[in-house]
Formats: structure tokens, C-alpha cells, sequence
């Protein structure tokens, strides 16, 4: 056992290891028995590839580079694979991330296109496909540019025909609806086939403001007829629809405050906990039905968890396992769910739970342990007081090594981590980045502030017209208070996050004097100029809730934009930023940039060719890790071993 001050503990988590870890599985289906997801490739510059589980166990990754199974409608993306088995044989359709269009594909073939190319705008963009094979299509959304502003863009149900016939023919792709919604989410179709039900909502909600839940009947001729909302509103969020294997329709609605689920409008399972989310991607699942009428289920307050709920009873019976975090994906085949579950000890894997049995494994993407796992962290989950006594909940990462302690008299460093959304939330996970901080001796603590998810809409609402201030205070409230309690040093702490994240810290830097320095990664930085064509459509509208009416309260939004008040930062910081982002744009950084110029505070910008809004390239990681950390280093004064010196233009 070593005694060394913090920051400067050996550590066997470099950053090559974090970056090559990055990234999980996602959107899990079944083609025939067979489960099949999406995982990312960071050493293939940044893509994601399709993978397979043969029946005999095999896992393969059935797409070679530059194969990019991701789609970029709304920008976040959505599902974006289906498959069937047809003639004995799957047959796979996905969204290719460089082109967007949709390929059909099977297994030893060469993938060909279905659908065409548009110059205009983004182009056109598919998600969330559902293979008919027998009617000959492809049932999904199509995202449609129709002029070369971001918000030039419709969005409708459409069917692709299977046979190739719309690769070169725009016409050749049948519109499902009408484009009175300016967004929908993929089809759902009953059991019969003859009905369908979609989510719709338009600006300026979000997701997670209020949805309508749109059901029409498919005729003969394969149109939809009839479309009428059958459940949700302006102050309602319906997450997610699907059908029972009884023909009854079920969603997850947040009428009470809580997103629980109903099965044709009556209540299943009454909690004050979650059984939807922020639908920040189309194709989120939290529910999938089960022939037996049984349903899977991603649930909880807070964190988590994968279980099987009896819709008779009322009863949820959670899967046994060390999985105490789910993400938003289910597939069910038979009696067998499929999800993707994480620990604090474990990475995201593959999860398979046999809801006859209540027997769970893992079948795909199986955690590792990169090194001796006694370096990871051990996160504490705490609940803070804020401002007029406001509960926030926080995870909380002390320094941890197995073969290191501080001198007695030494308080660590802590950094203070904001989630990115701002409606969204930080898992208790497994997460190697965190682990490179903390096994040099520097604390990490995520802030879930008022406004992120998990919590009920109350918690959510909290951020409604307070972005900037209930998110920075909550930030202060959780430093301050660890420095209080003699946990962490009052001088040396950091705050850091990406996009609305980086928002919240560049905020925090230039209203509060908490933080010695920050790492602001692709933030926004500009209310008026992000609200105003600065973004993509999907957010175009959101500051109208979180900051409030532009044309009502544009004082406002200069009042707390930190690029009005650049004169404020007087801490070092680190600004990372990816020049193909279009969601934050780099033009908010430079504009930003250039008011510091000549104010002789201590910073450095690095910006990446070929990424977007969130890294994704193996390189890219490495770098803004080391950048991070010998940004905390020069700033607190720490000794980490073997990082390379950030070049801090002062």
C-alpha cells in the first residue's frame, strides 16, 4: 500500500482502455429465434455493427466495415434494423449511417439499397422498420427534407417495397399518413393486421411533454383509415404503444405523474414509479408483451430493473441477477425477453430472461473485466438538500484503489459530472471513464438535478422555464455540500458535461465561483442563436419550455447564455467540441472563443474532424480524456503519471 497524494495514484485504466469500452449494445430483436442487436465498433471509426447469436451460441458480427447500422432521424436516431425469416433464411433490412438509406440484406450477400437518394437537405432518413413479407414491404418513418434548413422537414408512416423497386423511384414509396404531425413514431400493428398505432406530437412539446396516441384501421388495399387520437394531450406523455396478444392496446402514459402502463385505457400496475422514459430515441422500448399475456417490463424510480408483470394482479416479479440497470430495449420470442442490463460492477451486456422459469443469463456482449476490478469505483446513490429544501439525487464516486490511500490530513479533488438532455439521467453503472478519474484519486459525482427523468413529472417539470438556474444550483448545492461534509476539497473542485451538460457547466462557470475549472464538451452556449436555425428541428422549440417563449422573454435568454457573459469565467476550462455536430453546432464555441479572447483566462479547444454530438471515434476519446485530466492536473496541482500536458492558451 502506497500513500500518495490524490491524483497521482498509478492507475492500470488509461484512456485507450476507457475509449475501447465506450459505447453498448442497443436495439435487440428477434429474426426467428434468433437474437440480434446493434453494438459500437470505437476502433472502426465509430460505427456500429449488426450482431447475431446463432442458435448454437455463436456471436458474429454479420456487417464489415464501413457498414454503419445507425439511423439519423430526429438526429438522435431510432431502431434502425428489422428482420424476418424468409425461406428458412433471415432477411435483415437497416439504416446505413453514411448514406441513410435503407438495404435489404441477407446473411453472405451483398446488401442492396431499397430506398433512394434526395439532395435535398439532410436528405431522406428512415427508422424504426417492420418487415411484412407477405404484403412485400417495409413498413417504418420517413424523415424527408424539403429544403436545406434543419427545419425544412416532414415527417410520415411510410411502406418501402421489399423488391428494390423505390432504390432510384421516390414515387415508388407509399405514404401512410398524411404529415399532419410534425412527428410520429414507427407503426405498431395488431395481432390481426388490421389495425395500427403510432405516437404523434408537435412543437413546440417535447416527447416527454405530451404525446397522442393514434390508432386507424388498415383497409384492404393496404391504407390507413380513420386515424383518430385515442389517448394522450398537450400535458400527457404517452412513451410507448404496443399491442397484447389479445388484440387490446397497451401504453405507458404519465397521466398521474408517473409512467405507468394501461392496457385500453385501464391502469395495470398503479406505482409511483416508472414504466416509460424520455423518448429520445424512436424505438425505445420499456414494455414488450408476451404471447402468455405476461409483459416485460423496464421499471423503476430511478434505477432500473427488468421484470415480468402479470397484468391479472398487478404483480411485478424482477429478474434475479446483478443487472440493477436496464436500458430501453426489449424483444420477446415465445417465453424468452431479451434485454440490456448493467451494474456498477458490470458493463451493459445482452440479458435473456425465460419468463416461464424466471431464469436469467447473459447470451451477447458479456462484461470483462478490463483489469483487476478492486480499481473500479464503489458509488454511493445519496439525496442532497437543495435550495428551499428541493431533494436531489446524486451518485457519489469516491477515490478508489486498491493499492493506493492519500496522506490523513488530504481531501481529494471531485468533479462534478452533468448529464446531458437536460431531460434525461445518469445510470449507476459500470462506466470506465468514471473509473479513470477515480482510480487516480479524483472523486466523481453525478448530479441527477431537477429535470431529469426517473423521478416522476414533478421532478422533470422542475426545469420548466429554469434552465440555467435549477440545474446549476442543484450542481452547487451537491459540490458544496460534499466540501461541507468533509468529503471533497472546497478548492478543488471541478464541474464537467456534455451538451446540455455542457451548457450547465459553461453556466456554472460564469454565474457561480464553486468550481476552480470545467470541461465544457459540445455544449450550447447560445440561447437565441441554438433556438434560432442554430440546432435540428427535434429541439428547435425545446428552449420554449426550458427557458420560456422567445418572442415573450428574450431578455431572458441573454440573461443566462454564457456567451453574453463570457466576462464572468475567470476559472481555467477545457472546450471540447465535434465539428460535424450539427445539434450544437461549433459556431457557439468559436462565438464563445472570441469573447474570451485577451481575458488571459487559462483554456484550450479541441476540435474533432469526423465526429458529431458525441464521440464515438476510439482517437477522439483518448484524447479529450487525457486533455481532462491534465486539465485537473495543472489546475489542482496533482501528478498523474504518464498523461500528456494540455497546452492552456492563457
Amino acid at each position: 500500500m502506497q500513500t500518495l497524494p490524490y491524483g497521482s495514484w498509478p492507475s492500470p485504466l488509461d484512456a485507450a482502455l476507457a475509449a475501447a469500452h465506450d459505447g453498448h449494445p442497443e436495439y435487440v430483436g428477434f429474426v426467428g429465434d434468433e437474437a440480434w442487436w446493434t453494438e459500437p465498433r470505437p476502433a472502426e471509426g465509430g460505427r456500429r455493427t449488426l450482431v447475431r447469436r446463432r442458435g448454437d451460441g455463436r456471436e458474429e458480427s454479420v456487417l464489415p466495415a464501413p457498414w454503419n447500422v445507425r439511423s439519423r432521424v430526429i438526429e438522435y436516431g431510432g431502431q434502425p434494423w428489422a428482420g424476418a425469416m424468409a425461406d428458412g433464411e433471415p432477411l435483415v433490412v437497416f439504416v446505413n449511417f453514411a448514406d441513410q438509406r435503407l438495404y435489404r440484406y441477407r446473411p453472405g450477400s451483398v446488401p442492396s439499397p431499397l430506398t433512394p437518394v434526395s439532395a435535398v437537405g439532410g436528405g431522406l432518413r428512415w427508422a424504426e422498420p417492420r418487415v411484412r413479407l407477405a404484403e412485400g414491404e417495409v413498413w417504418c418513418v420517413l424523415e424527408e427534407f424539403t429544403g436545406d434548413a434543419p427545419t425544412d422537414v416532414r415527417r410520415v408512416l411510410a411502406a418501402v417495397p421489399l423488391d428494390g423497386s423505390a432504390a432510384t423511384d421516390r414515387d415508388a414509396v407509399r405514404e401512410l399518413t398524411d404529415g399532419r404531425h410534425r412527428f410520429v413514431t414507427g407503426p405498431r400493428i395488431s395481432p390481426d393486421g388490421r389495425r395500427v398505432a403510432w405516437l404523434a406530437w408537435d412543437h413546440p412539446r417535447m416527447p416527454w411533454d405530451g404525446t397522442e396516441l393514434v390508432l386507424a384501421e388498415v383497409a384492404a388495399d393496404g391504407t390507413l383509415r380513420g386515424a383518430r387520437t385515442v389517448a394522450g394531450g398537450p400535458e400527457e406523455s404517452i412513451a410507448q404503444a404496443d399491442w397484447a396478444s389479445d388484440g387490446s392496446l397497451l401504453y405507458a402514459s404519465d397521466r398521474t405523474g408517473w409512467w405507468n402502463l394501461y392496457r385500453d385505457g385501464e391502469p395495470l400496475c398503479p406505482r409511483e414509479e416508472e414504466f416509460g422514459g424520455p423518448l429520445w430515441k424512436l424505438g425505445h422500448r420499456w414494455f414488450a408483451p408476451l404471447d402468455s399475456g405476461l409483459i416485460a417490463v423496464v421499471h423503476g424510480r430511478g434505477a432500473t430493473a427488468l421484470g415480468i408483470l402479470d397484468p391479472e394482479t398487478g404483480e411485478v416479479v424482477d429478474a434475479a441477477g446483478p443487472w440493477t440497470e436496464c436500458a430501453p430495449t426489449l424483444a420477446v420470442h415465445g417465453d424468452r425477453v431479451v434485454a440490456v442490463g448493467a451494474s456498477p460492477r458490470t458493463a451493459y451486456e445482452v440479458v435473456e430472461l425465460d419468463a416461464r422459469t424466471g431464469r436469467a443469463r447473459v447470451i451477447g456482449a458479456p462484461h470483462d473485466d478490463a483489469v483487476d476490478p478492486a480499481h473500479y469505483p464503489e458509488p454511493q446513490i445519496r439525496t442532497f438538500t437543495g435550495p428551499a429544501g428541493r431533494e436531489i439525487h446524486a451518485h457519489i464516486y469516491p477515490p478508489h484503489n486498491p493499492g493506493c490511500v492519500a496522506p490523513g490530513d488530504e481531501l481529494p479533488p471531485y468533479v462534478i459530472w452533468a448529464h446531458g438532455g437536460p431531460t434525461g439521467r445518469a445510470p449507476l453503472v459500470l462506466d470506465l471513464e468514471i473509473a479513470y478519474f477515480t482510480s487516480r484519486g479524483i472523486g466523481v459525482a453525478e448530479v441527477n438535478y431537477g429535470g431529469s427523468a426517473g423521478y416522476g413529472r414533478e421532478y422533470r417539470n422542475r426545469l420548466r422555464e429554469q434552465w440555467g438556474v435549477v440545474d446549476v444550483e442543484d450542481c452547487a448545492a451537491v459540490a458544496l455540500a460534499l466540501a461541507n461534509e468533509g468529503t471533497a476539497d472546497r478548492r478543488r473542485l471541478a464541474v464537467r458535461g456534455g451538451s446540455a451538460g455542457g451548457w450547465t457547466t459553461a453556466a456554472s462557470l460564469a454565474t457561480t465561483d464553486v468550481y476552480a475549472c470545467g470541461t465544457i464538451i459540445y455544449p450550447v452556449l447560445d440561447l437565441a442563436g441554438w433556438s434560432i436555425g442554430g440546432t435540428h428541428d427535434f429541439e428547435s422549440q425545446y428552449l420554449e419550455t426550458l427557458v420560456g417563449p422567445y418572442t415573450e422573454v428574450p431578455g431572458r435568454y441573454a440573461e443566462r447564455s454564457p456567451v453574453e457573459h463570457a466576462d464572468r469565467v475567470t476559472a481555467p476550462f477545457l472546450l471540447l467540441q465535434g465539428l460535424d455536430d450539427v445539434i450544437c453546432p461549433p459556431a457557439q464555441c468559436e462565438r464563445f472563443l472570441a469573447r474570451m479572447a485577451g481575458r488571459r483566462v487559462p483554456h484550450a479547444y479541441l476540435a474533432f474532424e469526423g465526429e458529431g454530438h458525441g464521440f464515438r471515434m476510439a482517437e477522439t476519446m483518448i484524447r479529450a480524456l487525457e486533455s481532462e485530466l491534465s486539465l485537473y492536473a495543472q489546475v489542482f496541482g496533482l501528478n498523474p503519471r504518464g498523461i500528456p500536458t494540455l497546452e492552456l492558451t492563457r
